[in-house]
């Protein structure tokens, strides 16, 4: 049982989908979590229940982190709501399709803030308020495909495959005070849209021959928040997927 009483932890994306999971497992670990949204205030504002209804403490605070001044504030707010932050768990993303020819200066842009900027000035941000505490930890929630690309998303790997190596890089610049790791899922959740027909299809694939579920990138995250000696790794968690 991972014991994180007394540590402040900020998840980005927390109302929704993979991001709400991880949220409500730092809570039920004993983490005071700041649990961040842009749009999904209803749904954050359950993640901050559930974890107050037992027994801990959570704040909501919304952030579009398309704006470059956002993740400078979003850490001072939520810093000074916990008294401080240990954690910081950057799984907010952006997910379009886009083909190497469809794709726009636009779409190109709005993939690298959320996705590669704003996390990179969220763990500057993060490590300024660190102050002398140690034992500070980073995840970033990248995906298999930045290591095995198609030709649909091409954006949005790109910003993936930046976040990768810039696990890395933090992972050098923070230690030993921060260690900087990343979580790659893979079909975790059905894609919004999805009647469960695809993820039902994609099964048949994958060589553990089922999908996934949060709960399993919940358990990556609490084996790293444990780990007292890897920093700079990105753990795979798609059943295979990445193999075939």
């Amino acid at each position: 049982m991972v014991d994180l009483r007394g540590k402040g932890a900020l998840v980005t994306g927390a109302g929704v989908r993979v991001g709400r999971a991880l949220a409500l497992a730092l809570g039920a670990h004993g983490a005071s979590v700041v649990v961040h949204y842009r749009r999904s205030q209803g749904p954050a504002e359950e993640v901050v229940a559930a974890i107050r209804a037992g027994g801990g403490q959570a704040v909501a605070i919304a952030a579009d982190l398309a704006a470059p001044d956002a993740p400078a504030r979003l850490v001072a707010e939520g810093a000074a709501a916990l008294g401080g932050l240990d954690i910081l768990v950057n799984s907010a993303s952006l997910f379009q399709r886009g083909e190497v020819l469809e794709t726009t200066v636009a779409d190109w842009d709005r993939h690298l803030d959320v996705n590669l900027r704003a996390p990179f000035f969220l763990a500057q941000a993060f490590a300024r308020q660190l102050g002398d505490r140690q034992n500070a930890h980073i995840i970033n929630i990248t995906d298999w495909r930045a290591r095995r690309p198609g030709k649909a998303y091409m954006a949005y790997i790109a910003s993936k495959a930046g976040l990768e190596g810039l696990t890395r890089a933090l992972a050098v610049a923070l230690g030993p005070q921060v260690r900087v790791n990343a979580i790659a899922p893979g079909a975790i959740l059905p894609p919004p849209g999805d009647d469960g027909s695809y993820f039902r299809r994609l099964a048949g694939r994958i060589p553990a021959r089922r999908t996934g579920s949060p709960e399993e990138i919940v358990r990556a995250m609490l084996y790293l928040l444990d780990s007292e000696f890897v920093t700079g790794e990105t753990i795979t968690v798609d059943g295979g997927e990445h193999l075939v």
